[in-house]
């Protein structure tokens, strides 16, 4: 599992950490539309998928804001973003910011997405919330980069992700 904290205090995470080369797994999550949406979703192609606690915090909205902008400079890449937020607040916060470039997604129902991908915060005041992280999954549902931000508050090595994507 891997360790992470919050303003300098430990972080309980669910889940077992992923790696480099594990096979990505599968998920199903709603979007803003209340609809399902699978790994298989966007099969065929990479996709960069961000985990954020919420995007009401300053920075998991500077992290999907900046992800929005580079989405639009790539071909054959899907960026999505995954909180514990609900679908109805993240097509407010998106419609709001002129987000329309990544893929909110909302783990609220039973949070199986933060535990296959072992994000999912156990406990503290950020309980059943996902800890920031960077997945990099290419077309083949390889895991090409991972990065599980060590400070939570922290930005994520946002070049780091959008090289391995290329």
């Amino acid at each position: 599992m891997a360790s992470v904290t919050l303003k300098g205090n430990a972080v309980t995470l669910s889940g077992a950490e992923l790696k480099v080369g594990d096979t990505a797994p599968d998920f199903c999550l709603q979007n803003n539309a209340l609809e399902e949406i699978t790994l298989a979703s966007s099969a065929g192609k990479s996709r960069i998928i961000a985990t954020i606690p919420s995007l009401d915090t300053s920075v998991c909205h500077l992290e999907t804001k900046r992800f929005n902008e580079e989405a639009a400079q790539l071909s054959g890449v899907a960026v999505l973003v995954v909180s514990t937020d609900l679908p109805f607040g993240q097509k407010r916060w998106c419609g709001a910011e002129g987000v329309d470039k990544v893929t909110c997604l909302s783990d609220h129902r039973a949070a199986s997405f933060g535990q296959a991908y072992g994000v999912l915060i156990s406990g503290g005041p950020l309980d059943r919330c996902l800890a920031r992280a960077i997945f990099v999954v290419g077309a083949d549902n390889k895991i090409k980069h991972v990065e599980y931000v060590s400070e939570i508050a922290s930005h994520p090595n946002y070049e780091a992700a959008l090289a391995a994507v290329k």
